[in-house]
């Protein structure tokens, strides 16, 4: 497997100007040569302009976030990132690859989830190219590799948790932050042998397929009724508890079994309605 290594390059300025002085030079000599009919300096001045335009294509520039890689005759030489001006040799292939963070905004996808239910999912990737060598020649087109490679890992990604469920299980829409970093590192996995580095990796998108939207919403809101249901259960209980535990305490009233139950009953009825509560009085004995 190709690593990236580092060559280091000509500054390009002073060799502008040589090549710049040199086609100047010959071009005058070769004209001046023709005009006095001097068949040396006809000569001179080709083999001079042959020679600067020979040297010429081994100028080139480096942007920032950019790097290039050189080659000579199909041979991986290194990769030059000094910005600026540069000059190296001529013979070399220089193949420009951009260093900047990218962003990949995935398309939605319609995929099942842990538990088969078919959920719509999407992600946002960032990456940069940190190996120019294994970016360019160990995979074809870094850039649709990146793609491909993210689609597939959103996709086994939703197959590995369910869309919702209770707080003690990990799940799509409830724990975010552990499947955005279960992403990230699967997606390192996958594209660290093109030489990407994963910068960041985020679910954009996420939600059920229409066809079973509406369902799973009444679903949704059953389960929080049931569950507001039970914590109003469980708190009128205690409740109930401790009036009868206060009442028997301080003495203020005896009730029979009889009583008590009816009395919990009352109690219960008024603390888990949904409606407030209307009392009734009573005219008569307590027996009555």
């Amino acid at each position: 497997m190709l690593k990236e290594k580092t060559i280091t390059t000509a500054p390009g300025w002073a060799m502008l100007f040589i090549l710049l002085a040199l086609l100047i030079g010959s071009g005058w000599v070769l004209v001046a040569s023709l005009i006095g009919r001097n068949p040396t300096g006809i000569i001179g001045g080709a083999i001079g302009l042959v020679v600067a335009m020979f040297l010429l294509p081994g100028l080139f520039v480096i942007n920032p976030n950019e790097a290039v890689a050189l080659l000579l005759f199909g041979d991986y030489k290194g990769t030059a990132r000094q910005g600026g001006l540069r000059y190296t040799n001529p013979f070399f292939t220089k193949m420009k690859i951009s260093l900047k963070a990218r962003n990949l905004n995935g398309e939605r996808l319609k995929v099942n989830d842990l538990s088969g239910n078919p959920i719509e999912i999407a992600a946002v990737v960032v990456w940069r190219v940190q190996d120019t060598a294994e970016a360019l020649f160990e995979v074809d087109h870094y850039e649709s590799y990146v793609k491909i490679q993210s689609e597939s890992a959103v996709r086994h990604l939703a197959s590995a948790y369910p869309y919702d469920a209770s707080d003690d299980v990990v799940s799509l829409r409830g724990a975010t932050e552990d499947v955005s970093q279960h992403l990230q590192r699967e997606l390192q996995e996958r594209l660290g042998k093109a030489g990407v580095e994963v910068m960041e990796a985020r679910l954009a998108h996420l939600a059920y397929a229409p066809e079973i939207a509406h369902a799973m919403l009444q679903r949704q809101q059953a389960s929080a009724v049931v569950a507001a249901r039970k914590t109003i259960v469980e708190g009128a209980v205690g409740m109930v508890e401790m009036a009868l535990h206060e009442l028997s305490t301080r003495g203020l009233v005896h009730l029979d079994d009889e009583r008590k139950a009816a009395m919990v009953s009352n109690l219960l009825v008024v603390l888990c309605s949904e409606h407030a509560a209307q009392p009734v009085l009573n005219t008569g004995t307590l027996y009555t």
